[in-house]
């Protein structure tokens, strides 16, 4: 697999970038990783890096973003925060990722058996904690208020919901790129259990 140059990330668009991380899961589930010099790509990145996606992920060490979409050096943007929440320096670093470093798709990736999602249903505070699962709390209502209970699987996927709204309602940067057809913003879930990705 070459390092991504500029004009290769240039000619993929952004239905063809959410495809290769597809296509990367695909592989990693088929146990047929692609081989790659790591570091002849630590040495072709050293000047620049074109990557042309960016994930929004869980820090769950379960989910290494770029082991489960096969991806190298360079490929892709990796942005995480427990429980894939959307705060000003996530947004800030999106935003760089599309509108200054050219990436093609964002995709929002949520997960099962979340520990973040689990605590902010449970109603857990601790320190610096208690902020952070409070963005989890729209997702929690939205399932109440649709489904009359709270299934922790049902807010990952809300949440994961929640995450693109408020990518589109609080950053007019990535909101006017999508509208413009420069980038496309996807939402999924990674299953903890077997290595899939479900796309919603």
């Amino acid at each position: 697999m070459s390092t991504l140059t500029k004009e290769i990330q240039d000619s993929i668009s952004p239905n063809k970038a959410v495809e290769m991380l597809k296509e990367g899961n695909q592989r990693f589930l088929d146990k047929n990783v692609q081989d790659r010099d790591l570091h002849i790509q630590v040495q072709n990145t050293s000047d620049g890096q074109f990557p042309y996606a960016v994930v929004l992920s869980c820090i769950d060490s379960r989910v290494p973003v770029e082991l489960v979409f096969d991806q190298g050096v360079g490929d892709i943007f990796s942005a995480r925060v427990a429980g894939n929440i959307i705060n000003e320096d996530i947004l800030g670093s999106i935003e760089y990722a599309c509108g200054v470093a050219g990436s093609k798709a964002i995709l929002v990736l949520g997960h099962t058996k979340c520990g973040a999602v689990t605590s902010a249903c449970k109603g857990v505070e601790l320190g610096n904690i208690t902020a952070l699962l409070s963005k989890v709390k729209p997702a929690i209502a939205n399932v109440q208020e649709r489904d009359g209970e709270v299934e922790v699987e049902e807010v990952t996927k809300a949440n994961v919901h929640q995450s693109i709204n408020e990518i589109r309602e609080k950053s007019s940067i990535l909101a006017d790129l999508e509208t413009e057809g420069k980038i496309k913003i996807v939402g999924a879930v990674y299953h903890v259990e077997d290595g899939r990705v479900t796309y919603l």
